[in-house]
């Protein structure tokens, strides 16, 4: 959940508040996504936190269901490592929301064998570090902020040495799996307002047009996600519809193939 760069920074370091009303009292008609989110360049980008804490106050989710063990295959193509680190530092946030601390400790060191391979993990070295002893103490929100700094630093360093379609397939990463959970978790429990965290057509957008920018990254899993992207875009820009209970199903059948796609070889 990822920028997640300058233009897509997934990060909780400006946490809006949640205006959710739950236990009896009066529920808006509308979540505002924005209410959750940072914008930067015009494009709305969910906060990781913001979007688990609001599912949090809609009914109580058991995240440990959704610590996912498997954490790849050991990629050769920087694309596809790009596109795994962004899942993995999902992860992340999951397994801390489950405070697992063996799984989040084995992300940190995913994490930094993934930058490894992309060339940036000189970077990444102190932050795996502080996530491991920080999981170790059962410091939850120092974990998180370090998920925060790793995301950042990997970005930053992408983008200085001009990676920045890298840096892009991270985020997109990211969002897919992050994606994924959240309909998975509201399938399960559906509610209108939860429905309406998925309410992202502009970030959609933006990975769509990102994606058709790198005709150089000829790989398949990137035509499946360009594929599908086209196919979830109807089902989550409705305009001042509802999304219903068989989009969130959708979308979670397809954002989970592509998860799995992304964790394993062709």
């Amino acid at each position: 959940m990822t920028p997640f760069t300058k233009y897509l920074k997934l990060s909780t370091i400006a946490a809006a508040g949640l205006t959710l009303c739950v236990h009896g009292a009066e529920v808006p008609q509308r979540i505002d996504i924005k209410q959750l989110s940072k914008t930067v360049e015009d494009v709305v980008v969910p906060l990781p936190n913001e979007i688990f804490g609001a599912l949090n106050k809609l009914g109580t989710v058991n995240w440990k269901e959704h610590v996912r063990n498997d954490k790849g295959t050991n990629f050769t193509e920087r694309p596809r490592i790009a596109l795994l680190l962004g899942t993995v530092i999902a992860d992340g946030f999951i397994a801390v929301q489950a405070e697992d601390a063996p799984t989040v400790k084995e992300i940190g060191q995913r994490v930094l064998a993934l930058a490894k391979g992309i060339g940036v993990g000189n970077s990444i070295t102190p932050h795996a570090k502080a996530i491991i002893e920080a999981a170790d103490k059962r410091n939850w929100d120092s974990v998180r902020q370090e998920l925060d700094r790793t995301q950042n630093s990997v970005q930053q360093a992408m983008n200085e040495v001009h990676d920045e379609k890298l840096s892009q397939l991270v985020s997109l990463g990211g969002w897919l799996r992050g994606t994924e959970v959240l309909t998975s978790v509201v399938s399960k429990h559906f509610s209108a307002d939860g429905a309406e965290l998925l309410h992202q057509p502009d970030l959609l957008s933006y990975f769509q047009t990102r994606l058709q920018a790198m005709p150089e990254f000829n790989l398949p899993i990137l035509r499946e996600i360009g594929d599908a992207l086209v196919q979830v875009k109807p089902l989550i820009d409705v305009g001042n519809a509802r999304i219903p209970p068989k989009s969130v199903k959708k979308i979670n059948d397809i954002t989970t193939r592509l998860g799995s796609g992304i964790v394993t070889r062709d």
